[in-house]
């Protein structure tokens, strides 16, 4: 039986609190500062001091500004470092709007498409409403980006720049999603009117064409060709003419993406280590490359991590970056809030329950390109976040170790460096993954504005 709450009881709270010999002094800073502040360990400055004993330079980041692009930004960061190393080419960037208005285009389809295979359901079904909820946003996965390039390639920012509805995405969104909803009803209704296939589908056709019209407005029509000119950090003068996008991605950045690999820590009962694992209705490209996870046990993916950067290859990978983190400068840890000690509580969760609970996801992906190995251990790690220059040591953000086995989620493999049993594991689950339910937290960087 439900029990109120009485007067008494506040009483005996009221008691405990005036026991607590700090009560004054911890409510004073509190209330004057604000939680954070007031809970702030210094120590942490201290202790992530940004020197790394394995390292790699990758430049100036780039600057997502007021969008949720961050996957789409990182992941391409990975592409463009060892481009800008071999031509030479000093703070070159990839398109971000470009793959941008492609996955648009595509989730737009994506939608489309799920919406006819659920039209038996009812509306109030909770799969239904999941997909109406959000049709199609800024977020997305490694292999989502994938699937976007291996389609249509791939062009330098130069030739197809950000315009103000990529940099500040809500109106495009807000304005693509009201159009894909109404849509999504009327494909709806054709197909339980007993329209045929051929019927439902030239009108989704013409339904794409009213969609490919708005990103063309908003966003620019995509190169088809375009000429690559360049001056590198030598001064020497370059082009390449009449070059398509998915000829510049194979002579320009040239990374084996089906070699690739999703690898995920997340240690809850209904995610068995080294099993494959994909999420229902994520994905944006039909027929293209779908979301796999091969689930790792936390020290197993540190140790690829690390492989991966003695290889000189940087990490993307995704976290929950809102969670003990200091943006402006640039920290990531476990350590850097003691409210534990601000109101004496106990907040410790596992990181399966904070998955379980809500209380975590992933919101945000960024790259690895340094660590700090002490006595055969990493302290810290260096990451390049896409919030340009101002947060944290110009851009770049140090992370704890304790940070990493609390908050990083996700983390992209190249395959030639897992281990025999893990390569097997993952080819065996790969072509019949394990389905998680639309809303699971392994797909929550994918729902980003």
């Amino acid at each position: 039986m439900a029990k109120e709450i009485n007067n008494d009881t506040i009483a005996k709270f009221e008691q405990d609190l005036n026991n607590h010999p700090v009560f004054n002094v911890a409510s004073h800073a509190a209330q004057e500062t604000g939680i954070y502040k007031a809970s702030q360990n210094l120590q942490t400055k201290i202790d992530l001091d940004p020197t790394f004993s394995i390292e790699i330079e990758t430049g100036k980041p780039a600057d997502q500004k007021q969008s949720g692009r961050c996957w789409m930004f990182s992941a391409l960061n990975t592409m463009r470092h060892p481009l800008q190393k071999k031509f030479k080419l000093k703070d070159f960037e990839l398109s971000q709007n470009y793959t941008n208005f492609w996955d648009k285009f595509e989730k737009s389809n994506w939608f489309f498409e799920n919406v006819i295979a659920t039209a038996d359901k009812d509306l109030g079904d909770r799969k239904v409403s999941f997909l109406f909820t959000t049709p199609q946003q800024d977020g997305g996965q490694w292999d989502m980006l994938c699937g976007i390039i291996e389609k249509y390639g791939i062009v330098p920012k130069s030739v197809y720049p950000e315009t103000a509805n990529a940099t500040n995405s809500s109106a495009l969104n807000d304005t693509l999603n009201t159009l894909l909803r109404k849509d999504g009803l009327e494909l709806r209704r054709l197909v339980n009117d007993g329209k045929s296939e051929d019927e439902v589908q030239a009108r989704k056709e013409e339904m794409l064409n009213d969609v490919f019209r708005v990103l063309a407005i908003s966003l620019g029509v995509p190169p088809k060709k375009f000429n690559f000119e360049y001056r590198d950090d030598d001064h020497n003068y370059h082009i390449d003419k009449d070059i398509t996008p998915k000829e510049f991605f194979d002579k320009y950045v040239g990374m084996d993406l089906a070699n690739h690999i999703s690898t995920i820590n997340a240690p809850t009962s209904d995610k068995p280590f080294h099993k494959v694992f994909s999420v229902e209705y994520l994905g944006n490209v039909e027929g293209g490359r779908q979301v796999r996870h091969l689930n790792l046990k936390v020290d197993e993916m540190k140790d690829l991590i690390i492989k991966q950067l003695k290889s000189g290859e940087v990490v993307w990978f995704g976290s929950n970056v809102v969670k003990d983190s200091e943006r402006r400068a640039g920290l990531l840890d476990t350590n850097l809030y003691r409210r534990d000690q601000l109101f004496d509580v106990d907040f410790s969760m596992s990181k399966a329950d904070k998955l379980d609970s809500g209380e975590s996801m992933m919101d945000h992906a960024m790259v690895i390109t340094g660590v700090d190995i002490v006595d055969g251990k990493p302290t810290k790690w260096k990451i390049e976040n896409s919030w340009g220059e101002k947060p944290g040591f110009k851009g770049y953000f140090v992370m704890s170790d304790s940070w990493f086995d609390s908050f990083v989620y996700q983390a992209v493999i190249n395959k030639d460096i897992l281990p025999e049993n893990l390569k097997k594991a993952y080819d065996e689950g790969k072509d019949n993954p394990i389905q998680l339910l639309p809303w699971d937290p392994m797909g929550a960087l994918a729902f980003k504005y």
